[in-house]
């Protein structure tokens, strides 16, 4: 990563560098219905998190992040019940998605007392 990165923008793409390798391993049924939706969802994230290190009103976007991430643990957690990904890949993940949601919290809270 380019040295100045935030930290969120970091953890978020290091969660998708997990991730895209697992989804291109699920079953052809799968890759192109859940898989699609959980790369999109991640990568949505990840664009928004970087609009919002550059904008100057960043609750909005945040806010959506935080509503994609939850999205996404659904995901996550629907591959396990499928078992498209072994329990500990699903908790590799997880844990992964809580550290950016635990990031995104903070990053909120902080806009929030600027107000």
């Amino acid at each position: 990563m380019k040295q100045g990165t935030p930290q969120i923008v970091t953890a978020m793409y290091d969660l998708l560098m997990y991730l895209i390798p697992q989804v291109s391993k699920f079953p052809r049924s799968q890759r192109y219905l859940l898989g699609d939706r959980l790369e999109s969802a991640s990568c949505d994230v990840l664009e928004m998190l970087i609009s919002a290190t550059y904008a100057k009103e960043k609750i909005d976007l945040l806010k959506k992040a935080n509503v994609r991430l939850e999205q996404m643990r659904f995901y996550v957690r629907l591959c396990k019940d499928l078992k498209l990904i072994s329990i500990h890949r699903y908790e590799v993940a997880l844990k992964k998605i809580n550290e950016v949601g635990m990031q995104i919290g903070g990053w909120l809270k902080s806009q929030r007392h600027r107000i």
